[in-house]
């Protein structure tokens, strides 16, 4: 998600004089290193991702409001949102919003896992689990302290609801030291963590997508040197070669670069998977976080026209909230039809250029609205032929209340999302 994550773990560690941009992470887990670009404000979603959002002018430093849950706790509030509208939301469902505007923050997005079958020819499986090995600033980092990874039980329980797709996000810079480098060995323990998650999941049938979740980033830099990415997923496609039930998720969400870049960077690492003999699918991504929605205008459709594979098995994987930034950080959607509206002209790109696509996040909140609005993308996903499935945003075990939520047993999205929006399609 851009905050996306628009709602969406690290992209990169930005340089301590630069502040962190609009959308990205801020902190989690209760450690804050850098701090939010002037006018936006780190806003704490759960307890362990933080995101800076914009700012609702008038803005006063000093100024904000204490609310008082009609449960047992009180939450303060700053009331400087994009949304004003976010502050009965995120108090209904007991999510602290902070001001920090001298402390210091890491940037960092959204995780996730996901569901489909990407052997089926229409969109018939719906997301399953989001990890959380993205999660938290500290690296290496420490296990079930910065970062986690899915549960077993959360994989068994999307897979008893015919759900078989998981999207497993990890950070490059745990998975590569930056003092060794793209290029140098793996980190054992963390490789050793994401290989047990894949393994149990495809154990059971189900699909795994590897997900470097660094918005083509690397130690607080831009990735520019393809050849190095090539490498890196040369070397990490190795590692699961012959487990045909893996897929290669290249890089979430570019932002900030030329579609012509994000494009390059993307064949490159397509390049590097085929370079190691891996037959498996691979899943590029487009620049400006990949939106459906903003394809063609970003550049993307231009730019990803001469992606190619001479396996002819790889994927355009694009996403998109309902709200009316298409952020995911806004519970109200547009309109009951803004779901299909939004895919529409992504989906005619698909067509034209012969491609396969894939909505590797889908957001909205639990209300009739959105509700109409997933049914309606859906729908026209599934009657397209183009799109070989989608993922739904979020899950995982450290999500907490996130409104979008559909990690069992209590996910906020549970309720209502899962039976009467994705079920119906899996």
């Amino acid at each position: 998600m851009k905050l996306s994550l628009s709602l969406a773990a690290i992209a990169a560690l930005l340089p301590q004089a630069l502040g962190i941009s609009r959308w990205d992470t801020c902190g989690g887990g209760g450690v804050t290193t850098g701090k939010c670009d002037d006018g936006l404000v780190c806003v704490e979603l759960s307890e362990y991702y933080y995101q800076c959002l914009k700012l609702a002018p008038p803005y006063s430093p000093t100024s904000t409001s204490t609310s008082t849950s009609t449960r047992t706790t009180s939450t303060t509030f700053v009331v400087v949102y994009e949304h004003p509208e976010l502050e009965q939301l995120y108090l209904d469902f007991s999510i602290n919003f902070y001001k920090h505007l001298d402390d210091d923050y890491v940037q960092y997005k959204f995780f996730d896992v996901r569901n489909i079958d990407i052997c089926l020819p229409r969109c018939q499986e719906v997301q399953v689990l989001r990890s959380s090995a993205e999660f938290g600033s500290a690296i290496p980092g420490t296990l079930n302290k910065d970062y986690t990874w899915p549960s077993p039980s959360s994989v068994d329980y999307f897979l008893g609801k015919g759900m078989n797709f998981f999207r497993i996000p990890f950070m490059m810079e745990r998975m590569s030291p930056p003092a060794t480098g793209l290029t140098g060995p793996f980190d054992s323990a963390y490789l050793s963590g994401l290989k047990t998650i894949v393994n149990y999941i495809t154990s059971k049938g189900g699909y795994a997508a590897l997900d470097p979740h660094n918005y083509a980033r690397y130690n607080g830099s831009v990735i520019t040197d393809v050849s190095l990415f090539k490498t890196w997923w040369k070397n990490m496609a190795t590692e699961f070669l012959t487990n045909d039930h893996v897929i290669f998720d290249l890089n979430n969400e570019p932002w900030g670069i030329p579609a012509t870049d994000a494009a390059a960077l993307m064949q490159a690492g397509l390049d590097g998977v085929r370079a190691a003999g891996a037959t498996q699918s691979v899943f590029v991504q487009g620049t400006s976080w990949t939106g459906a929605w903003s394809w063609e205008s970003s550049g993307n459709g231009d730019a990803f026209k001469t992606i190619s594979d001479p396996l002819n098995n790889v994927v355009i994987e694009m996403h998109q909230y309902l709200d009316t930034d298409g952020s995911g950080t806004n519970s109200t959607c547009v309109s009951p039809t803004v779901g299909a509206e939004r895919l529409q002209v992504a989906t005619n790109w698909l067509k034209a250029n012969n491609k396969k696509g894939f909505i590797g996040e889908l957001g909205a909140g639990s209300n009739n609205d959105c509700i109409s609005a997933i049914r309606g993308a859906l729908c026209l996903m599934q009657t397209s032929d183009v799109w070989i499935g989608f993922a739904w945003w979020a899950a995982g075990p450290w999500w907490g209340n996130y409104y979008q939520s559909i990690e069992p047993p209590s996910g906020p999205a549970i309720a209502r999302i899962l039976p009467e929006a994705l079920l119906p399609f899996a």
